[in-house]
């Protein structure tokens, strides 16, 4: 990949290569975007095939960051770090080295959990660097974010089920999610809770047996997002509505935590001529964000506060799909220009 082209195309300010030659470890930080506050985004730890799918996934996942905290009123930017596994055996080393790479980075990058991270990884990066959030409550962090993302999501698809007429209540609703990781097995709670009939798929059977025993029904990962549902709600892997899946959704809503849902910028108007309301990801994922973001704040890390901005996520969703309707364009095309214009505002 040509990295300048690349970089001017998405608007990063800021690309950083890093090797430490002690542990082995490789890894690449981005920062997309610094107008309305430091970079915020999690360190993926992940067996790349290549340094160009590192590169370009860091490129993805760090502009998405942007988008998010803007579209959530953050005083935050985007911006995320990817390590080339496999991560070195000595953990505790392997971490101080990162924390190196994140404290050269002066501040406009902060650190948090993403794949292959936890709490205690982001302790560790604290032994060496400020500049890292999502310590565990009993250290005085916010603790694991993807209860609140997954709140997000739930709050999200309650208003993407308006958009479609439908009722907000989820009782007898029928939905499909793919992935039940944390996020993914939170929602899938929270969506039995309220009385939803809920299927289920990840390609770790583990993650699916959780979900069984709470009463939800299993599915194959192939062709769960084939079912004849209310809701797909996409919360493992990216990239997963393309010109191949989209013809086969038999929903009237997507609305999931997975980030970069979409393969293309195309693949939002394929929904829309479909008839299928889609949330755009990264207002509604935008839960786990808003609750680490909140430790950078300078009075402090306030539960509160969180909770009444993942509760927001729904009025900004429904202004979303009502400004897209008024204007006879994309959910993501109007989520896009909202987030744009609050980092141009802030520049």
């Amino acid at each position: 990949m040509a990295v300048f082209p690349a970089l001017v195309k998405a608007g990063h300010e800021q690309v950083c290569f890093f090797h430490d030659a002690a542990t082995g470890l490789r890894a690449i930080v981005a920062v997309h975007s610094t107008a309305l506050g430091p970079g915020v985004g999690g360190v993926r730890i992940r067996n790349y095939a290549d340094d160009n799918e590192a590169l370009t996934d860091v490129l993805r996942l760090s502009e998405a960051m942007s988008y998010k905290a803007a579209c959530a009123g953050l005083a935050c930017g985007g911006a995320k770090a990817v390590v080339m596994g496999p991560f070195p055996a000595d953990r505790r080393a392997g971490m101080h080295a990162l924390a190196g790479f994140v404290e050269r980075v002066g501040g406009r990058y902060v650190a948090t959990e993403d794949m292959g991270m936890n709490e205690s990884d982001i302790a560790l990066l604290n032994d060496k660097t400020r500049f890292a959030v999502g310590r565990a409550l009993e250290d005085g962090g916010s603790g694991d974010p993807s209860p609140y993302t997954a709140q997000g999501v739930i709050v999200g698809m309650r208003s993407a089920l308006k958009a479609a007429g439908m009722s907000g209540d989820f009782a007898g609703l029928k939905v499909a999610v793919q992935g039940c990781g944390n996020v993914g097995f939170g929602v899938v709670e929270r969506l039995l809770a309220r009385g939803a009939q809920v299927l289920v798929s990840d390609i770790a059977a583990q993650a699916t047996a959780r979900a069984e025993q709470l009463g939800a029904t299993v599915v194959d990962n192939e062709v769960i997002l084939a079912q004849p549902v209310d809701v797909i709600a996409p919360c493992g892997i990216g990239a997963i509505l393309n010109e191949t899946s989209i013809p086969k959704l038999q929903c009237r809503v997507v609305a999931g935590a997975a980030n970069n849902q979409l393969a293309t910028a195309a693949d939002g108007q394929r929904l829309s001529e479909r008839g299928i309301v889609y949330a755009p990801d990264f207002v509604i994922n935008a839960g786990g964000l808003i609750n680490v973001s909140d430790e950078i704040d300078p009075a402090g890390y306030d539960a509160e506060r969180v909770a009444r901005r993942v509760a927001a996520i729904e009025t900004t969703l429904d202004e979303i799909f009502e400004t897209a309707q008024q204007n006879s364009e994309t959910t993501a095309e109007t989520a896009m220009a909202m987030a744009k214009s609050r980092i141009a505002a802030g520049r």
